[in-house]
């Protein structure tokens, strides 16, 4: 699973603590945890327009098919087989006497590549051809200060965000003269996560403003002055949780729905301090103890991440919500 305060900008922006740091970490108690000093190195520091450019799909990118999409496979000189088929959820199709094949994240092109490697078996080379009657799984998600908020449907176009946000109409903002967000956050998978400055794009005419999408995608809009943290990765609910005077660690990962089974029986948890550029770490035994990460207090854009288990050396790049965008790099060797 994936979400967003994290943006992956390129490979060059990727490091890793070593093992022995890790170790190191893990071994301290709650009261041991602190923040490091220094910001973490490679920095870079990008404009937050550079940013939302690399995070925006290309125009002429290749559609991937998707669970609950309908396609037409046609083979030629065979008629039986040549006919609409639905990817289950699982990803794949059922074609007669062929049995099943995984289709979905792969482009026609690529589709139509593996049905035919899998009929060569039984029909002397095959060509295949595969189109899209009905993009089901092309849909993002909008939620927060919206009237209508849900899963929204795109018929073979490219969602875009402004289309997102007039389908799903905005509520009036107390905060907002004209009713309008000075923001609002993209989040795509369980950890990528962009910010995105709306009213200043539109007020700079930035196309930006209306950046593409890709399937899958949330879209929160926030009410201005709302604070919130972001808790990413593992978790049951990947997306924003609103700051209240209670609020804690072990709270916020419950309402994120909980540590997934993905995360391993005792992951590390990643607290990045977007304001102050800082990290901080404590394992999930840590966290359990009766007193477990009350020394962590959280503010207003901290992000919590949670890696997936069975990774050596996982790296995972994430943006802060500020006009900087300085960017951090995190890695954990999970065990």
């Amino acid at each position: 699973m994936k979400i967003i305060f994290l943006i992956p900008v390129c490979a060059a922006l990727m490091t890793g603590l070593n093992a022995s740091q890790v170790a190191a970490q893990q071994k301290q108690s709650p009261s041991e945890l602190q923040a490091s000093n220094e910001p973490q190195d490679p920095q870079l520091k990008i404009s937050p327009l550079k940013a939302l450019e690399n995070f925006e799909p290309p125009a002429d990118e290749a559609y991937d098919l998707g669970a609950g999409d309908t396609i037409s496979l046609y083979v030629v000189g065979h008629p039986e087989i040549s006919r609409a088929y639905e990817i289950g959820p699982d990803g794949q199709i059922t074609i007669d006497m062929a049995g099943s094949i995984k289709v979905a994240n792969l482009s026609r092109e690529d589709a139509a590549k593996a049905v035919s490697k899998m009929l060569s078996t039984y029909y002397t080379e095959p060509s295949v051809t595969i189109g899209v009657e009905k993009y089901g799984s092309n849909t993002v998600m909008i939620f927060g200060n919206v009237q209508h908020p849900g899963i929204l449907p795109y018929e073979g176009k490219t969602p875009t965000l402004l289309d997102a946000i007039a389908r799903g109409g905005l509520l009036v903002n107390p905060a907002s003269k004209d009713g309008l967000p000075d923001r609002c956050i993209i989040y795509r998978g369980s950890d990528t996560v962009v910010p995105v400055e709306l009213r200043k794009l539109l007020m700079n005419s930035s196309s930006l403003s209306d950046v593409r999408l890709r399937r899958g995608d949330m879209i929160f809009v926030p009410i201005d002055q709302q604070q919130f943290v972001s808790v990413l990765g593992q978790v049951g609910k990947p997306g924003p949780v609103a700051i209240t005077a209670d609020l804690n660690l072990k709270m916020a990962l419950t309402q994120a729905g909980g540590i997934t089974d993905e995360a391993g029986s005792n992951p590390t948890i990643h607290i990045v301090q977007t304001a102050s550029n800082q990290e901080l770490t404590i394992t999930f035994k840590q966290l359990m103890r009766p007193s477990g990460g009350n020394e962590i207090v959280l503010h207003p854009g901290d992000m919590i991440f949670i890696p997936k288990s069975g990774f050596n050396k996982v790296t995972y790049v994430l943006t802060k919500l500020s006009p900087a965008a300085t960017m951090v790099t995190l890695a954990a060797l999970v065990r």
